[in-house]
């Protein structure tokens, strides 16, 4: 297993508070990838006027939660589960797959390596390079597959690279796996930031493959960690079952099953998302991508990875130049082959995101 470092994740804001003496109101986080348009009105709204649903049981099956996230991603509603965030679908389908051995493409979110080997399996890790700018090589992974594998864990768009898969590779991808005999799993929490998002998604794919599970939440696009609901979509009606079953009834209160159907319907706030993510996500790409003293690498996420060349500036400066000013930005020296160097930052509002690049341009030649 790979050892992970002790870092500040994007919901520590209480920890920097004492580290800093910084009042977490004062902070606008870039490292929690959260969209920051926050939550829409309709949901506001909605849940203002629905409290009462407190006094009820849910739907034990979430019935039309399940058809609004069909109808919202192109799924069967049956090839649905619903979970308590996608923490709990993880853990659930680890549980029920126990794969022995995985292959994780990394660098990558480290939860995925804690519940494999908390279901007591041993985790691999294929390495994006960085001289392909982060970007698979889909032969040479699928050259690393092997009947030896049970799990290919992929996080698409992946995080912190912000580098994405084509569905027309994942079939490659699953193609091969199903040869092996290894069950693919795909997090997709980033995707719908993605701008060619349905050339990215992989839901469709599960019509067709039974070794593919993909996973969803609603923390990042629409704003509601807090929430704790999250999707897995797969066409393997074995696997639906064996989770079911292992799943504690009514894991998803009322009001997150009243908010997911208004979510996945609010088409103005999914457009507003994405237009705002875009225009923004270009503008800091093309700012930071003319300057000398950092790299940053083309993003289909809502952050962007960057690389300090600066040699006295490494991440743990930077990051604390930027808290100083209220501005938290995440440093990847903690991910599996990146180094201190490494910096990752979502993309906010665009007077933020000025403040950002602002505080940058104090210690880098940013124009």
């Amino acid at each position: 297993m790979l050892q992970h470092k002790d870092h500040f994740h994007g919901s520590d804001l209480e920890k920097i508070e004492q580290v800093f003496g910084i009042k977490k109101e004062d902070i606008t986080s870039f490292s929690a990838n959260v969209n920051p348009l926050g939550i829409s009105g309709a949901l506001k709204t909605t849940l203002g006027e629905h409290l009462d649903a407190i006094t009820r049981y849910p739907d034990r099956e979430y019935t039309k939660l399940r058809q609004c996230i069909a109808a919202y991603t192109g799924a069967r509603m049956e090839n649905i589960v619903v979970g308590n965030g996608s923490t709990e679908l993880i853990s659930l389908f680890i549980q029920t797959n126990r794969p022995k051995k995985a292959l994780i493409l990394g660098p990558t979110y480290s939860e995925y390596e804690r519940d494999i080997a908390l279901g007591g399996g041993v985790s691999l890790y294929y390495p994006l390079r960085e001289e392909h700018q982060f970007r698979i090589n889909v032969e040479d992974l699928c050259g690393h597959l092997h009947e030896g594998l049970d799990l290919l864990v992929l996080c698409n768009p992946n995080n912190p690279t912000s580098s994405a898969i084509t569905n027309s590779d994942m079939r490659r991808i699953c193609d091969v796996c199903l040869q092996y005999g290894i069950f693919v799993m795909v997090d997709e929490t980033y995707v719908e930031f993605a701008p060619n998002e349905a050339q990215v998604t992989s839901v469709q794919l599960t019509n067709y493959y039974n070794n593919l599970i993909i996973l969803r939440g609603v923390s990042k696009f629409f704003a509601a960690p807090g929430l704790r609901l999250g999707y897995a979509v797969t066409g393997n009606q074995d696997l639906i079952r064996e989770m079911n079953t292992l799943k504690d009834p009514w894991t998803i209160n009322s009001l997150a099953e009243i908010a997911g159907q208004v979510m996945f319907q609010d088409q103005a706030y999914i457009q507003a998302t994405k237009e705002l993510i875009t225009k923004e996500r270009d503008r800091l790409f093309d700012v930071l991508s003319a300057s000398s003293q950092v790299q940053v690498y083309r993003p289909s996420a809502n952050f962007l990875l960057m690389k300090i060349l600066k040699e006295e500036v490494d991440a743990a400066r930077l990051f604390e130049h930027c808290i100083k000013k209220g501005l938290m930005i995440r440093d990847c020296s903690t991910f599996p082959f990146l180094h201190a160097g490494f910096v990752r930052f979502c993309i906010m509002l665009p007077e933020q995101n000025d403040r950002l690049l602002a505080a940058f341009r104090e210690l880098l030649e940013i124009p």
